[in-house]
């Protein structure tokens, strides 16, 4: 029995013309996710009044962007323009490993700052008390460090498994669905596996984001946030962040890094005056 040595991934197939459109669109998408994802790090970095909890998160946030769609958009790109599309078995789970973990920390990222959010509006005068600096770098630190542990069992499972051809992957990246469908013999206990840790790690910061909005809105309903314009603070704050996580498109790999910083920063005035400065350092350095 012969064994696959490499994937093919078809991605964007089709005519040459529309291959070169998919190219040019995604490597703009890429780029601006890049630049907009790097303002903000580097606002956060130099400007001290953004050195608090929020900011520091959204920091972290933005940085793991950068890494997140980097960790397929540029092999989307080389596939884009290739004759053969191929990727290695390695660099098939090493990609899947990458991509996985990190939209995993994503989403760690995401249930913190819900709950950063709720104290904010919530427990103000708790506030400072509970999201210390020190708190803050260690809700970041099991952030990072949850989300690349949660799949290198499954992913040495799924590795494990025959695959004996085809080799052909009818998608953009190594996915578990396309690579179970390859597998030469059926592996139920090892997609049990897999689907139960995605649905763990999708529904638990899902509901843990949910629950943390649920009592924001209480509290305003209920008055604890007595003010007009407070209220339009509170559901400002929270209202960008439910947007990022209810975004579901097609192309959410790419578009979704890239849409974070304009919903997250630009309607936010400190963040907005970082950022000025970061621009007219970057001119006045050229």
């Amino acid at each position: 029995m012969n064994f696959v040595t490499e994937f093919v991934l078809l991605g964007f197939h089709g005519q040459r013309e529309m291959q070169r459109f998919f190219f040019s669109l995604l490597l703009v998408l890429y780029l601006l996710t890049l630049l907009g994802n790097g303002a903000i790090v580097c606002a956060v970095k130099w400007d001290r009044r953004l050195h608090t909890p929020m900011y520091i998160l959204l920091g972290n946030f933005a940085f793991l962007e950068i890494w997140y769609v980097s960790s397929t958009v540029p092999n989307m790109l080389v596939n884009i323009i290739s004759e053969t599309k191929t990727i290695s078995f390695s660099g098939c789970f090493l990609q899947f490993y990458f991509f996985f973990s990190l939209g995993t920390t994503e989403c760690f990222f995401l249930s913190v700052m819900a709950y950063d959010r709720y104290l904010a509006i919530c427990r103000p005068l708790h506030y400072p008390s509970i999201m210390t600096g020190k708190f803050c770098v260690t809700l970041i630190c099991v952030c990072w460090v949850s989300g690349f542990l949660c799949y290198p069992v499954p992913i040495v499972l799924i590795s494990q498994l025959p695959f004996c051809g085809p080799n052909i992957i009818d998608h953009f990246v190594c996915d578990p669905g396309p690579l179970f469908a390859l597998s030469c013999v059926p592996a139920p206990f090892t997609e049990l596996i897999c689907y139960t840790f995605n649905s763990v790690i999708i529904f638990g910061p899902f509901l843990s984001i949910l629950g943390s909005y649920t009592l924001v809105l209480r509290a305003v309903a209920v008055f604890h946030v007595p003010s007009g314009s407070g209220r339009t603070k509170a559901f400002s704050t929270c209202g960008s962040h439910l947007m990022v996580v209810f975004i579901m498109t097609l192309v959410y790999s790419a578009v979704t890094p890239l849409l974070n910083p304009l919903i997250y920063s630009l309607r936010n005035k400190d963040m907005k005056d970082a950022l000025k400065k970061v621009i007219r350092l970057t001119i006045s350095q050229n």
